[in-house]
């Protein structure tokens, strides 16, 4: 724990550059993700195949992945950050696609019957209803960068697995500590963050449900 006290600044700022290519890839994890999700749930002849494919890419070891990159991007940011984009999308596209599969037909005729077109169906009731199960995977998604963008340090990325590459090349633990143990301390604090973040979009779901069900009785009671 020493080098980690006494290089506390240095520690702060690969933590702060580690973070922010997390945030960049989970951004752009999540602008693809999303939609290739809602595509699964739409074309279901497409869904096992946008699905197999982001699962052969969560197979390949994460290193491997990245030393595949190199030759095309170079080293630095961009074999991370796209390494870490195709990491994501298998939890993030997965989940989309289960929560939509998943929303209550009822609804679905419900809103039809109010002459919603299918974008509004999609974006006014469907992916609201969803939402949980979305951010479920985001949630799996982010957890899982955190911890590979440590593998990063190797195609030269920076971030807080320099420290830990550098300690194992110097036989040097405490290095080693001083990298991994913020990593954990930011999984954990980015898990315990997605789980606030679920359990809002489970109340907002089901108070959506209490509020609906009231004029649809009244609907009822005037019939």
């Amino acid at each position: 724990m020493s080098y980690l006290l006494d290089n506390w600044n240095q520690v702060a700022a690969l933590a702060g550059q580690h973070l922010v290519i997390v945030l960049v890839a989970m951004g752009l994890s999540t602008a693809f993700g999303v939609p290739l999700g809602i595509l699964a749930a739409r074309i279901k002849s497409l869904g096992p195949w946008i699905l197999g494919t982001f699962g052969i890419f969560y197979l390949i070891p994460s290193l491997a992945l990245f030393a595949i990159l190199v030759p095309f991007t170079g080293l630095g940011l961009e074999p991370a950050i796209i390494g870490l984009v195709l990491y994501s999308q298998l939890p993030i596209v997965r989940n989309t696609a289960t929560g939509l599969l998943n929303v209550d037909p009822a609804l679905i005729e419900a809103a039809r019957g109010m002459g919603m077109t299918r974008a509004q169906r999609l974006f006014m009731v469907e992916l609201p209803v969803a939402l949980p199960a979305i951010v479920a995977g985001l949630r799996v998604a982010a957890v899982m960068s955190v911890g590979v963008a440590t593998i990063a340090a190797y195609v030269g990325a920076g971030g807080l697995g320099n420290l830990i590459l550098r300690g194992m090349q110097l036989l040097y633990p405490e290095m080693v500590v001083a990298g991994a143990l913020p990593a954990a301390v930011m999984a954990v604090a980015v898990d315990l963050a997605f789980v606030a973040l679920e359990r809002l979009a489970r109340r907002r779901v089901a108070a959506g449900g209490r509020e609906g069900a009231a004029p649809q009785a009244e609907n009822l009671a005037a019939v």
